[in-house]
Order: structure tokens, then C-alpha cells, then sequence
């Protein structure tokens, strides 16, 4: 189903839903390209997962990453299970980089209705301990790079487009300042923004901020002693993965979303509310 057939049917029936005949295809004839969503190593990244799912659910998708192998790796994922996928290599750090790469992946899927700007880098170096050098360096893979792919993408996004950028909690804690947070909430910003100006236009925009899930990325640049401290940190007391992204992210970038535009969605497992004990179990009301 198209976009235009959304909005017709929208129009014609309302008290019917235009979605429910897509089913599990409710991304069927979307094109997206999804930026660094290789596999890397034993543990899945927030845009593999969302490649995966984009593609199972029916969208075509082109999954750019810096390493070769990394890209094919999703892509021979994909396509062992039917879907359509095309790998393409692209370091985002360029703008000329970031041009090539949409164009090409415009070519090879014959258009782009759907962007996903994942590319991030970072360690836990604080705001003050990064010479100039490195800190132009994570500003530019964890902001400028969205800007740049986004960009470009825009003159190939026609109506009913979708644009989703890939954020972290990091960006509102109350702790010891780290660059790739800074450059996070330059990205979240750019996303309200960018939902302001691109609205009339017909496309949409939003942002997820990622909470405290254990991937490849947490994984890379965390001692996995910490991984019981961030799971008491959450309300629900659960470990996130990135399959709980790439359902948050599957749903913002679908039909079903047609109406949300310039939000971060915190898919955080809830917010930490307090150092007490837990409260008891609610099992009755009162009378």
C-alpha cells in the first residue's frame, strides 16, 4: 500500500483502518537506507536490528557501513530470509562521502522514501580530557554525519517520506559531560528542527533516544560488570537489546506513525526514579 492509497483511504472510509490489510508487510514498498547497520562481531547493533526488521516487514533497504564485510554480513541475513538488500560502503565523516552514498542508494533501490541516521562513535572520554582534534571528530560522526547524509537524501524524499535519527539518554543525564552526549543533543535538536522545516513537505521526522541496552555498541566501549548496575537503573529493572529499538524504530518510520513528526521517543526500559528500596507489589486497590 502507498502512501497516497493511506491518505485515500483515510479520506473515503474512516471508520475503517487504511493499515490493517498491510499486516506484517506494513513497510512493503518502502525504501530506506539505514547508515552504519553492519554486523559487527557476536552482538546485534541498534541499525542491523533495524535493517532486519525494515526488511522482514517488506521495505527494500540498503545497509551502508564503513567495513565491507560488516554490510554484507546484514545484507546475506536478509536475504537468506527473502528480503531485499544491497550493501554499499561509505565513510560518513566526508560530505562528498555522503553525497555518493545516497545517490547510489537511491540507484540502487530506484528511490528513497526512508532514511535511518545510526552512525555513532564515543568512549566515555569527558568533555575536557579530548584534544580539539577529537572532539571534531565525534562531533562529526555523531552529528554532522546525519546532517550531511540528511542533507542530500532530502531532494529524492517525496511526500509521506520518513526521517529517523538514533539519539541516547545520554544526552539529558545529569553527570560528568562527555562529548558524544554534546553532539547527541546537537542531533536532537537538528531533529525537531528539521521536523519544523521539512513538515510541509510532507516528511516526517523523529529521534529515539537509546537507553541503557547491551549490544555491539555498549559492549565496544564498557566493562560488562556494569551491566547489572544499568539494569537496576531502569523502572522495569530489565535489560534493553537492539531489538527494542528496532521495533520503536520500525514503528516511527511506518504508515502507523503518519502523524508523529519532531519527537524523541526514550526507549529507555523507564527512567530511574529513585535510590530507595522498591516499593510492594500494587495487588489490590484501595477502599
Amino acid at each position: 500500500m502507498t502512501r497516497t492509497d493511506v491518505e485515500e483511504r483515510l479520506a473515503g472510509t474512516p471508520l475503517e483502518d487504511p493499515l490493517a490489510a498491510q499486516g506484517t508487510a506494513r513497510m512493503s514498498g518502502r525504501r530506506a537506507l539505514i547508515t552504519g547497520a553492519g554486523q559487527n562481531g557476536d552482538l546485534p547493533g541498534v541499525g542491523y536490528g533495524i535493517a532486519r526488521l525494515l526488511a522482514a516487514r517488506g521495505a527494500s533497504v540498503v545497509v551502508l557501513d564503513r567495513s565491507d564485510e560488516a554490510a554484507q554480513r546484514t545484507v546475506d541475513r536478509i536475504r537468506a530470509e527473502g528480503g531485499t538488500a544491497h550493501a554499499l560502503t561509505a565513510d560518513v565523516t566526508t560530505d562528498a562521502a555522503c553525497e555518493r552514498a545516497v545517490t547510489e542508494a537511491a540507484g540502487f533501490l530506484g528511490g528513497l522514501d526512508t532514511l535511518v541516521n545510526n552512525v555513532a562513535s564515543g568512549d566515555r572520554a569527558g568533555i575536557f580530557e579530548v584534544t580539539p582534534e577529537r572532539l571534531d571528530e565525534l562531533m562529526n560522526i555523531n552529528f554532522t554525519s546525519a546532517w550531511s547524509v540528511t542533507r542530500h537524501a532530502v531532494p529524492h524524499l517525496p511526500p509521506g517520506s520518513a526521517i529517523l535519527n538514533i539519539s541516547s539518554v545520554g544526552v539529558s543525564a545529569r553527570g560528568p559531560g562527555m562529548p558524544y552526549c554534546v553532539a547527541k543533543a546537537g542531533l536532537e535538536n537538528f531533529s525537531v528542527g528539521a521536523a519544523s522545516t521539512l513538515g510541509p513537505q510532507g516528511i516526517r521526522v523523529n529521534c529515539i533516544e537509546v537507553g541503557a541496552i547491551w549490544g555491539s555498541f555498549a559492549a565496544a566501549n564498557m566493562d560488562e560488570r556494569f551491566r547489572e548496575a544499568r539494569r537496576e537503573s531502569t523502572t522495569l529493572k530489565k535489560e534493553g537489546s537492539a531489538w527494542d529499538i528496532a521495533h520503536a524504530a520500525a514503528f516511527l518510520l511506518s504508515d502507523e506513525a503518519r502523524w508523529i513528526t519532531g519527537q524523541i521517543l526514550a526507549v529507555d526500559g523507564g527512567p530511574f526514579g529513585r535510590s530507595g528500596p522498591a516499593a510492594p507489589p500494587v495487588a489490590t486497590v484501595a477502599r
